[in-house]
């Protein structure tokens, strides 16, 4: 069994290329799972819904109790998985804290990202994994260790978008950094929504949409690209770029990250998403 390790909110980019590569892997043979750790503000249900709203099927998702054997493999999509469970220990039930010891203490496969610098080392050693095997995208990370492996999406798995446009301009503003920066521009984007969660740092004269939405993809014409710290993956601007929607791309260009990576990306096609995932394959194969 590979286990997807997912510690994120149901709205974020993480949750959703675990699914994905959970997917694939069943659609293969090998068994895999994704297992959530929910946070603390947001319910199971919150997390089928959200992929509910966006893929074909649901399956193959366990729920914050899982007891692995010692042969199973754990995988999670960013070292923020990681580091996320052991800075926010105090927000677990112990039947949570349990899984992350049991399923961190397997055999890790670690896609490489440089969120919490100095808190990955300590949640390592927190943990304890039997052994270690990085991924990682050096495009996006140049210093980083590990195999060239990129964070794709997997397209193939996606409901059909229905067009029904509900205003001109999509932001998000999934936390409150986000959020702080597109007050800054909003002014300019009268017809807007803005994805969100509906958290205290949320202004109530503007168009919030919170996540889950049903359809997203579907409500808006352009996506309004704001964030100012380091973004590894940004799911959006592909997602718009398959869809042939509009990407404002409204941040300072200087900033080195998956921002302008994956702006200048090809969309993934089928073959180019089971070459990139083959890597993780073989990968599996030779633990």
């Amino acid at each position: 069994m590979i286990n997807i390790v997912c510690t994120s909110k149901p709205g974020d980019g993480l949750f959703c290329y675990s699914y994905e590569h959970c997917h694939y892997l069943n659609s293969i043979g090998i068994e895999s799972q994704v297992v959530v750790i929910t946070h603390h503000n947001f319910t199971i249900q919150n997390y089928i819904d959200s992929i509910n709203e966006k893929y074909k099927t649901f399956e193959n998702v366990v729920f914050n109790s899982y007891t692995p054997s010692m042969e199973e493999i754990t995988l999670i999509m960013g070292r923020s998985m990681l580091t996320l469970s052991y800075i926010n220990k105090k927000d677990y039930t112990n039947d949570q804290l349990l899984t992350l010891h049991l399923l961190f203490g397997c055999k890790l496969i670690s896609v490489y990202s440089e969120n919490h610098v100095k808190e990955y080392p300590l949640a390592l050693e927190h943990y304890n994994p039997k052994e270690v095997y990085d991924l990682c995208d050096y495009d996006v990370y140049p210093v980083g260790v590990g195999k060239y492996f990129q964070k794709m999406i997997n397209f193939s798995i996606y409901k059909p978008v229905v067009e029904d446009v509900q205003f001109d301009y999509l932001f998000l503003g999934t936390n409150d950094v986000y959020y702080k920066e597109i007050d800054k521009h909003i002014d300019k984007y009268k017809s807007h929504g803005i994805l969100t969660y509906n958290e205290s740092y949320i202004n109530n004269d503007y168009n919030n949409v919170f996540a889950p939405v049903k359809n997203l993809l579907g409500l808006f014409k352009s996506y309004v690209y704001t964030k100012t710290y380091f973004d590894p993956a940004p799911r959006l601007i592909q997602e718009c770029k398959w869809l042939g929607k509009e990407v404002i791309y409204l941040r300072d260009k200087n900033i080195q990250d998956g921002g302008p990576v994956y702006f200048e990306r090809p969309v993934p096609t089928e073959e180019m998403y089971k070459d990139n995932i083959n890597i993780l394959v073989e990968l599996i194969k030779r633990i």
